[in-house]
């Protein structure tokens, strides 16, 4: 009788037939030959010696392939304006504790674009300039131009922006209500149309409201950006429904901005249908900044993921999840 022999494949202890060769073994579970590589007591066994090798008791067989790195599932690239970037994550430098802070915090959410404020230099003060804490070379730099309360101060702040940056880009904030950070969306489409013509690629601030979205990107913008709940109040997402309405009806795409407060409210905005989420105070002003940065990396990727997926369809009462039939009864 062949009987078996006691060995270890891919380090777990396994029954071999005693004088079955490397090649039966794979064949026999309909491994192809080409797509994988075997190791013998950590020796490497080239595919023309498979049906001449034959373990025995105590060897340690290595059956192994290539899979993607880290086991993950990759997001496809966002593209804007014709750039792609591998992140859905975009993150603000404001409102960090320390330089060092807002660094590590950027680096943990593995974000590509940043945005910055313009702001006056104080002369009696010096010190060193936010470019001088950013690895310029890692990150697009995204001027914003928060503050501003009609579109001349923000095609302004724009100008500038570009000059001291260097880039075209410019985060378009025009506020119109000083209590709720509300934009005003009239005067953000005109600024939009004068920044687009004076050669800006635009990403504009606009309420959660699929009009106005339509209206941005027949001016000309790269991106809509609707808020998620007014800026800095870490109420969340309180209308999915505008998100999914404002996806549906405009070709660029949607980055939620804006009162994101937890990574929860980051994956909820993926899933309604956002392309991207700009997140600055929920990991700013985190007991952890760090930590809080990548679990909004993390949450980013999940709603990206499972918006991909399809959610199973909401109905009024339960569905159970194993069948009834055949289930032994007592009559």
């Amino acid at each position: 009788m062949a009987g078996t022999i006691r060995i270890e494949v891919n380090g777990k202890p396994a029954e071999w037939s005693c004088g079955q060769c490397l090649l039966e073994y794979l064949t026999a579970r309909g491994i192809r030959p080409e797509s994988v590589v075997v190791a013998l007591n950590h020796e490497l066994i080239r595919r023309e010696h498979w049906s001449q090798v034959v373990p025995v008791e105590g060897d340690r067989v290595e059956v192994v392939h290539v899979v993607a790195g880290g086991g993950d599932v990759a997001m496809e690239p966002l593209e804007i304006a014709g750039v792609s970037f591998h992140s859905r994550l975009i993150c603000g430098t404001g409102k960090f504790p320390t330089a060092h802070v807002m660094v590590e915090a950027l680096a943990a959410a593995e974000a590509e674009l940043v945005t910055v404020a313009v702001r006056y230099f104080d002369l009696d003060l010096g010190g060193r300039s936010l470019l001088q804490e950013l690895d310029t070379s890692r990150y697009r730099l995204l001027p914003n131009t928060a503050g501003a309360h009609t579109a001349e101060e923000a095609i302004h702040i724009a100008e500038l922006g570009r000059a001291a940056t260097g880039t075209n880009w410019v985060k378009l904030e025009v506020i119109g209500d000083q209590q709720s950070l509300w934009p005003d969306v009239a005067a953000t489409v005109i600024a939009t149309q004068e920044l687009v013509r004076r050669g800006f690629v635009v990403l504009p601030y606009t309420a959660p409201d699929p009009v106005a979205a339509r209206h941005l990107e027949e001016a000309g913008a790269a991106t809509v950006m609707p808020l998620a709940s007014p800026i800095g109040s870490g109420q969340g997402v309180m209308d999915t429904a505008a998100i999914r309405r404002i996806a549906s009806r405009v070709h660029v795409p949607v980055v939620v901005d804006a009162g994101i407060g937890s990574p929860s409210d980051a994956a909820l905005a993926m899933e309604a249908g956002a392309d991207a989420v700009l997140v600055n105070t929920a990991i700013a002003r985190a007991g952890d900044p760090v930590a809080m940065a990548q679990a909004m990396a993390l949450a980013v990727r999940a709603g990206y993921l499972g918006r991909r997926a399809g959610r199973i369809p909401r109905v009024e009462d339960a569905v159970p999840s194993t069948t009834t039939v055949g289930v032994p009864r007592i009559e």
